[in-house]
């Protein structure tokens, strides 16, 4: 039997206009901003406007993620739509997918089968511009910085001691370390230099975690570019490139409104990676759908250990949101790559090696229970080849840890292969939760990504190299001690070495690096040999990317 693909699936889809999915979200003309027929932009005003009640919160994570696949986003998009099919007022909100992963590996990141979010193509490929406004934003803060050192300098900027990167959305090995400025006198000064994916800008952190343009403002002004030959921090602030930054982010500030293939309203808004920045779509976003239905349904990036815990112990903080359920995403062919079994023998029936990686689910589940106190359930995205002997092993261990697993089969049926999750999910939003951070703010530095190793990752702890325990120290000492800490750290694995699979243990992390990123609101810590600007495959998805003389696009699978 043929399947067809997503793009095939998507391209299939009698979308409805964009105003049709406002009045089903519950939007008004004033506050809709249309971008064509089937996307549009929604003005915050709707926040101050509104006197609805907030509505139930859930959060979809997953297992540490595999070459096997796990479906989050799907999971995602399909339990909006089975929450719409019991009768209940759901809004989608997800992240933007990056250029790079699109032409790298991925080839798309709106859903799959028929859980997916509409226009595809667009979504997948600059969308309404958001990611070109940041990369915009990004660069002339670095424009202006080296222009300040050209014109005199006034600030003392040590161009040695410059922290702030240009950045591009695309992955660009090339670009992590140039030396630019070359040429003579006039064409700037000489330094080394380098180039971010968009996505781990700090520009994306601010742009997602601000609440208001005044917000983005503050958040923009105290960013950390540089330092002086006095050891002082240096500002975008202090380079009076605020007002211009802000003016090229207005207009994307407003969150993305688009559908799914079912007509469910989503809110499609920010992008950063979760294993190098904080992996969660804009607060606003969030808030908007929140207010307008009673079940938002949301996602972060990777697995748990990173998506899922810089959500709750980033975005959740800062915002002041309080999740009502999990939903963990696993299949049981990525859980048999955690117990050692290949890539090219998952389609056989092996209940041995699936109860040697349910151990990496075990954990994700007990983190989310007992780390953070929150009810939560299994979502099993079911794939042919899986039998009922290994969904029943996952189904037994999961009761035993007083969780409930549910098979969803959204991928293949829509809404309607998730009727059962959806249940399971109002149910829990019903249950009281005590929901609590993993670390407590007035930790150190050092205690809280230690406390991430051992109470997250199930690690030993962590160590530091002289670096990076040098600039925690000066870090601290500049008055950045009390902001969480965001990891970057491999998705692969819970520990930072991707080929310790399953739930390893014994396991220290290594921070070579920690950089302080003020606007965001946290302290990055670097481990591993994670980087901010990846790089292509041998054969990228790009080389079977194509489009027709009709406009149609392929190969966005």
């Amino acid at each position: 039997m043929a399947f067809l693909t997503d793009i095939e699936i998507a391209q299939a889809c009698a979308m409805k206009p964009i105003t049709e999915i406002a009045r089903t979200a519950g939007i008004g003309e004033e506050y809709l901003e249309p971008y064509g027929r089937y996307k549009a932009k929604v003005d915050p005003a709707i926040l101050r406007d509104s006197a609805r009640t907030d509505g139930k919160l859930i959060l979809v994570t997953a297992i540490t993620p595999t070459p096997a696949g796990e479906g989050k986003t799907t999971t995602t998009v399909g339990l909006a739509d089975a929450l719409r099919r019991i009768g209940k007022n759901s809004i989608a909100a997800l992240r933007e997918p990056s250029l790079g992963p699109v032409f790298g590996i991925k080839g798309g990141a709106a859903g799959g089968g028929y859980a997916q979010v509409v226009p595809m193509e667009d979504i997948n490929l600059h969308f309404t511009g958001d990611f070109h406004a940041i990369g915009a934003a990004n660069n002339l803060l670095a424009a202006m910085l080296d222009n300040h050192i050209q014109q005199g300098n006034a600030l003392g900027i040590d161009p040695k001691r410059i922290t702030w990167k240009r950045c591009v959305d695309m992955n660009d090995r090339q670009l992590r370390f140039v030396v630019d400025g070359l040429g003579g006198r006039a064409n700037g000064t000489p330094r080394e230099d380098g180039f971010d994916i968009t996505v781990a800008s700090e520009i994306m952190a601010v742009f997602c975690l601000a609440s208001s343009i005044a917000d983005l403002k503050e958040r923009l002004g105290r960013i950390v570019v540089a330092y002086t030959y006095e050891d002082k921090p240096v500002t975008a602030a202090d380079l009076k490139a605020v007002g211009a930054m802000a003016a090229l982010l207005k207009d994307a500030m407003k969150p993305n409104l688009v559908q799914t293939l079912e007509g469910t309203p989503a809110f499609v808004h920010g992008g950063p990676f979760a294993n190098i920045a904080h992996g969660c779509n804009s607060v606003t976003a969030t808030r908007i759908a929140m207010r307008l239905a009673d079940y938002t349904v949301t996602e972060a990036g990777f697995g748990a250990d990173l998506g899922a815990e810089k959500f709750l112990d980033i975005k959740c903080r800062m915002a002041g949101l309080h999740p009502d359920a999990v939903v963990i995403v696993a299949t049981v062919r990525a859980l048999k790559m955690h117990g050692g079994v290949p890539k090219t023998e998952l389609a056989a029936e092996n209940t041995e090696a699936l109860r040697a990686g349910l151990p990496n689910l075990l954990r994700h589940i007990s983190n989310i229970k007992n780390v953070y106190g929150l009810p939560c359930v299994v979502a099993v995205n079911r794939f042919p080849t899986d039998t009922d002997a290994e969904i029943a092993c996952v189904i037994e261990q999961c009761a035993a840890l007083g969780v409930r697993a549910v098979l969803s089969d959204v991928w293949a049926k829509g809404g309607e292969g998730g009727r059962e999750l959806a249940e399971e999910v109002v149910r829990l939003c019903g249950e009281p939760n005590h929901f609590t951070f993993s670390y407590p703010l007035e930790a150190s530095l050092e205690e809280k990504i230690e406390t991430i190793a051992r109470r997250i990752y199930g690690g030993s702890g962590a160590t530091f190299t002289p670096a990076a325990k040098k600039e925690l120290d000066r870090l601290t000492a500049l008055g950045f001690g009390g902001l969480p800490v965001c990891m970057a750290k491999t998705q692969y694995s819970f520990s930072d070495d991707p080929t310790k699979l399953g739930a390893p243990e014994n396991f220290t992390v290594t921070v070579r690096g920690v950089r302080v990123s003020a606007g965001a609101g946290f302290v990055v810590a670097l481990t591993g040999d994670i980087m901010t600007m990846p790089g292509l495959p041998k054969s990228p998805a790009a080389e079977r990317i194509d489009v027709d003389d009709d406009g149609r696009i392929s190969g966005l699978f």
